[in-house]
C-alpha cells in the first residue's frame, strides 16, 4: 500500500467498522479521493478509491476498494437519463474504473464521486437511523444538530441520491454532513481525520440527545407473563424448539440457524408495543435484505409449553407465508424477479429469545444481528418520537431490485453441502477429525464431540472458527451428556442434518485375556453409545422434517473374522446391523442410514496411537511404525488408508450424489477379498 490517501482510508475504515455503534457488519461505505501517475500518459490523474459492493468496513483491505477516475465519473452527470433509469449508472462505473479497477462498485459509489470533499463516510449507526426512522426526523436534525447536518427525506440509494447529497454540500457550506431519511448517515471532510471526527460527531451527538430526551420505557410497560425465562429454562426450551422453527424457515430451502437471548431481545419480547414495532417491519436497506421486511412472532406467554408453541407455529406460519405473498403481489410487476421464498428469517419467541436464519452460519448470525441493530433504531424513535419506516413498496422496490437480483445470481454455486449442519463424535483426532475437516470444505457447519473438550475446540479452531465449527465435551455412553450434545448443536447452528457416529475405541486381546470389563466398555462407547446419540439426533431430524443423514464409522471386522479382537469385532457387527436397523425404520422420515467399514487406518488414528497400533503389529510380528505398511501390503489395490480416505466415502454417502442410497456399508479398506460384503 503505497498511497497515502488509500492508507488512511483503509485505516479509517477499519476502526469505523470495529465499533457496532457506528455501522453494522458490511453496512456502508468509505471513500477517498487523491492522485495518481496515469501509467499511459505519465500525467497526474485524480482518482477515487470507495469500498466495493459488499464489503465490510471493520476488515476492509486494499483490495476491497472500487477505484475510479473522478473526471470520468462525474461526467457522467452529462448523460444521466434520470430517475426513472438511475439503474443504468451501475453498469456506466465500469466505464469510470482506472486500470483493472479492484474490487466492483457498489450502488452509493455516485454518492462518494460526486460530493465535493476529499474523503465521504456512509454509515448505518443506531443513533443516527432512529432519527432517520423517526416521524418527525427533519424536524429532530434541525434541533439536534443545528445547521451542521442537513436532512435528506428518503431515497433509494443510486444516482439521484448522490446528485442530491452533492447539491446540499454545494449549498450548505457550513455542513459536515446528512441524515438520510429511513436510511442513514453520510459525512465529509477535507481530510479524511476530518471526515472521521465528523461522522463520530453526528454519531454521538444524536446518541447523547437520545439519551438526555429520551423516555425510559420506548416500548411500553412490560407484558404480564412474557418476562424472560430464567437462562437454563430459556436455554433447554430453545433448544427443543429449535428443530421446529427451523422447519418453519426452512420450507423453500433448507436454512441455517444463530440464537440470540441477549437482553436488548429479551427486553423487547416482553414489551406491549412488540407487536405493532414487529408490523411495521426494519427500514435500513441492509436490515431488511437480512432480516426480510418483518418477523414471525410467536404469540404466547413465556410459560406457554412447547407442544403448545409447535401447535400454534403451523398456524402462525401459514399466515406469515401468506402475508408475504400478498405483499409480494402487491407490489411486483411484470419485470419483478420471481418471489424468493415466503419463509421468515427471523423467528421471536417471548420469554426464551430471537432465531435468525440464512443460507450459512454467518448469514443467519448476521441477520440477527442486523435484527438487534433494527431493535435499537426502534428503541430510539419511540424514545423521541413516533417510529416511522419507509414505506411497504420501497422496501420491495430494494428486495426486488434488478441490482440486486443480478448480485445473487453472480453468487457461486453452492457447495456440496452447504446449508447442512453435521454432528461428528470422537471428532478431536484421526478419522473423525478428517471428516468434520471434509463436511466443513463442502460447506457444512460441524460440530465436533470428544471426551477432550480442549481438543474438540482446538479442532474446531483449526477448521474454521465458531461460524464453521464449535467444539464440545460429550461422553456418548451418557445419555444425558449426548442429549446435551445434541442440544448444543442445535443452539449453535439451529438444527442437525448430518450425525456421524464415530467414536470408538478398541481393546485387542484373545477371548481368554478379554475381561468383562474390556467388552462392557467397548460395547458401552460404541453399540450403546450410538444408539443413544442416534436416538437423539434423529427426534431432532423428524421435527425438522428435512430428512437427515446418519453414518456409522464401523469397520472391515464387523464382517472379518480375525484373532484376538472379539469384543471389538462383535461391537463393530453390532454397529453395522444398526445401520440396517435404522435405514429401515427412518426411511419414511426421509432420514438415510449407511456405514463405512474402514481398515488398517494408522496414522492420524487415536485408537492405534492409544495401544492398539503396538498390540496390532505384535500381532502381525512387525515393528510398529511399520505397520500402516504393513496393512497395505495385504490389500488388493497394495495402498495405505488414511482417514482422508474415510472422510471422502463420509462426504460421498451424505451428499446428493447418493441420495437414494440407504442401508449401505462402503468399505474404505483398499481391498481386503475376505471383508467382501458379497
Amino acid at each position: 500500500m503505497t498511497n497515502r490517501t488509500v492508507a488512511e482510508l483503509i485505516a479509517r475504515s477499519n476502526r469505523l467498522g470495529a465499533d457496532p455503534r457506528n455501522t453494522n457488519y458490511a453496512g456502508g461505505n468509505t471513500s477517498g479521493k487523491g492522485s495518481e501517475t496515469d501509467p499511459v500518459t505519465g500525467e497526474q490523474v485524480e482518482l477515487l478509491w470507495v469500498k466495493g459492493s459488499g464489503g465490510d468496513l471493520g476488515t476492509l483491505k486494499e483490495s476491497g476498494l472500487a477505484v475510479l477516475r473522478v473526471d470520468r465519473l462525474r461526467a457522467l452527470v452529462d448523460v444521466y437519463p434520470g430517475v426513472e433509469r438511475e439503474d443504468e449508472m451501475v453498469a456506466a462505473f465500469d466505464y469510470c474504473l482506472h486500470g483493472k479497477g479492484g474490487a466492483a462498485p457498489s450502488i452509493d459509489t455516485a454518492m462518494h464521486g460526486l460530493v465535493d470533499a476529499s474523503h465521504v463516510d456512509h454509515l448505518h449507526p443506531d443513533s443516527g437511523i432512529a432519527i432517520a426512522t423517526a416521524r418527525d426526523g427533519e424536524q429532530l436534525t434541525k434541533e439536534i444538530f443545528g445547521d451542521k447536518v442537513v436532512w435528506v427525506p428518503w431515497r433509494r440509494p443510486g444516482f439521484q441520491l448522490g446528485l442530491d447529497i452533492a447539491d446540499i454540500k454545494k449549498a450548505n457550506p457550513q455542513a459536515v454532513g446528512t441524515i438520510l431519511g429511513g436510511h442513514g448517515v453520510t459525512a465529509w471532510g477535507e481530510t479524511s481525520e476530518e471526515t472521521e471526527q465528523n461522522s463520530l460527531w453526528i454519531i454521538r451527538t444524536a446518541q447523547a440527545y437520545l439519551d438526555e430526551h429520551g423516555k425510559a420505557d420506548p416500548f411500553g410497560a412490560p407484558v404480564p407473563g412474557y418476562a424472560a425465562l430464567p437462562e437454563d429454562q430459556r436455554r433447554a426450551k430453545a433448544a427443543a424448539l429449535a428443530p421446529h422453527l427451523r422447519a418453519v424457515a426452512s420450507a423453500d430451502r433448507p436454512m441455517v440457524g444463530h440464537y440470540t437471548d441477549a437482553d436488548v431481545v429479551l427486553e423487547f419480547l416482553a414489551s406491549e408495543k412488540l407487536a405493532p414495532l414487529a408490523e411495521l417491519g426494519t427500514s435500513c436497506p441492509d436490515h431488511f435484505l437480512r432480516t426480510k421486511v418483518k418477523p414471525l412472532v410467536v404469540d404466547l406467554p413465556a410459560d406457554a409449553t412447547v407442544e403448545e408453541i409447535v401447535a400454534r407455529l403451523a398456524e402462525l406460519h401459514a399466515s406469515y407465508r401468506a402475508d408475504y405473498q400478498a405483499y409480494y403481489d402487491r407490489n411486483a410487476n411484470p419485470d419483478s424477479p420471481a418471489i424468493r421464498g415466503a419463509d421468515p428469517a427471523i423467528v421471536l419467541v417471548p420469554g426464551v429469545g430471537m432465531f435468525s436464519y440464512g443460507k450459512d452460519k454467518q448469514t443467519a448470525r448476521v441477520a440477527g444481528e442486523f435484527y438487534v441493530n433494527a431493535i435499537n433504531v426502534m428503541r430510539g424513535a419511540e424514545s423521541v418520537s413516533t417510529y416511522s419506516p419507509i414505506d411497504e413498496s420501497e422496501k420491495f422496490r430494494i428486495e426486488y431490485w434488478a441490482l440486486e437480483e443480478a448480485k445473487l445470481q453472480r453468487m457461486p454455486k453452492p457447495r456440496s453441502h452447504a446449508g447442512r449442519i453435521a454432528l461428528v463424535t470422537g471428532a478431536a483426532s484421526g478419522i473423525g477429525k478428517a471428516i468434520a475437516t471434509r463436511l466443513a470444505a463442502e460447506g457444512s457447519c460441524v460440530v465436533i464431540a470428544d471426551l477432550d473438550l480442549t481438543k474438540a475446540q482446538d479442532a474446531a479452531a483449526e477448521i474454521g472458527g465458531p461460524d464453521v465449527a464449535v467444539g464440545i465435551e460429550a461422553d456418548v455412553t451418557n445419555a444425558e451428556q449426548v442429549q446435551a450434545a445434541v442440544d448444543a448443536t442445535l443452539l449453535a447452528f439451529g438444527g442437525i442434518d448430518l450425525l456421524v457416529n464415530n467414536a470408538g475405541l478398541s481393546i485387542s486381546k484373545p477371548l481368554l485375556e478379554t475381561t468383562e470389563a474390556d467388552w462392557d466398555l467397548q460395547h458401552d462407547v460404541m453399540a450403546k453409545g450410538s444408539f443413544l446419540v442416534s436416538k437423539a439426533a434423529a427426534r431432532a431430524m423428524i421435527a425438522q422434517g428435512l430428512g437427515g443423514d446418519i453414518v456409522y464409522i464401523s469397520s472391515k471386522n464387523s464382517v472379518f473374522a480375525g484373532p484376538n479382537n472379539i469384543a471389538y469385532s462383535a461391537v463393530k457387527a453390532d454397529q453395522a446391523h444398526q445401520v440396517r436397523l435404522l435405514a429401515a425404520e427412518l426411511g419414511e422420515h426421509g432420514i438415510k442410514v449407511n456405514g463405512i467399514n474402514p481398515d488398517g487406518v494408522v496414522r492420524g488414528s487415536g485408537i492405534f496411537a492409544g495401544g492398539w497400533g503396538a498390540k496390532r503389529a505384535a500381532v502381525y510380528g512387525v515393528p510398529e511404525e511399520e505397520l500402516g505398511a504393513y496393512y497395505a501390503q495385504r490389500t488388493l489395490l497394495k495402498r495405505e488408508v488414511l482417514p482422508e480416505h474415510v472422510a471422502n466415502a463420509a462426504a460421498l454417502l451424505t451428499s446428493d450424489e447418493l441420495s437414494h442410497t440407504t442401508g449401505l456399508h462402503i468399505p474404505v479398506d483398499a481391498g481386503v477379498a475376505n471383508a467382501f460384503l458379497r
